[in-house]
């Protein structure tokens, strides 16, 4: 087993510890009452300087879910003493409930993508739908362009997002596509083919400047970024038996 699988174990198993403790009387009664989320708030600012402390619930099993920096987790006690970090698993079903979760916050809802801002490409009836945030000069945007172009009867959205801090020239490739006559064609010439654009230009608008901010306000901090028709947000490549089973189970879903 690895350390990094013997670690999250030990996580959970401190956690269920807690969960399986009995509470003393004034804990007890801490429970039974309405939680001040706005006080507890402000107890965990003060103890963790530096993190955003967002959403307090209530969970099943005593322990309260705090939201941090938008897209982790942890627990703590009704008191805000004491931080429980790692994955909460319920062991009968053996499913992650803090997996659930963190899905759960990362959904974006699709129907916000302005989609007249992306580069469409239509395989058969284009009936299924993909959205993609990429970074023309991103490896791993790169490695997982082939299994996107095997893809049959989907209508794939790809929407520009250069990371210049890593790739430099990442925004001039990008308008360079963007200007093209055919913008698919480009993409695939660049991508599949390494080809850039002829008779292009980097004097026409592009959408980039207010896509980064749409990452940025759906939480997409790195490229690939793939978004679901369902909402869902997966950051990182996927295969392509991962592509096609994802967006079936979605198709049928529908």
């Amino acid at each position: 087993m690895s350390r990094s699988s013997i670690q999250s174990l030990a996580a959970v198993a401190v956690l269920l510890a807690c969960v399986c403790t009995p509470l003393k009387a004034d804990d007890a009664a801490l429970q039974k009452q309405p939680l001040d989320t706005a006080e507890l708030k402000k107890k965990l600012e003060s103890s963790m300087p530096g993190v955003r402390i967002g959403e307090i619930r209530p969970t099943p099993w005593g322990l309260y879910e705090v939201v941090a920096n938008d897209l982790s987790l942890f627990y703590t006690d009704a008191k805000g003493e004491v931080g429980f970090f790692g994955r909460a698993v319920e062991l009968k079903s053996k499913t992650d409930l803090s997996q659930a979760r963190l899905q759960e916050l990362r959904r974006v809802d699709f129907a916000q993508l302005p989609l007249d801002k992306a580069i469409v490409r239509v395989h058969g009836n284009g009936k299924r739908k993909l959205a993609l945030f990429a970074d023309p000069d991103c490896p791993y945007c790169r490695e997982m362009e082939p299994d996107l172009a095997a893809l049959e009867d989907v209508t794939i959205y790809t929407f520009l997002l250069p990371l210049p801090s890593i790739h430099p020239d990442a925004t001039r490739k990008a308008t360079l596509i963007w200007c093209a006559p055919d913008r698919a064609k480009a993409w695939d010439d660049w991508m599949l083919r390494g080809k850039l654009p002829e008779g292009s230009n980097l004097s026409c608008a592009t959408p980039i400047v207010e896509l980064a901010e749409l990452a940025k306000r759906f939480k997409i901090e790195g490229t690939p970024g793939l978004v679901f028709a369902d909402g869902e947000l997966v950051p990182g490549t996927l295969s392509k038996s991962d592509l096609e089973a994802r967006l079936a189970a979605k198709a049928r879903g529908s």
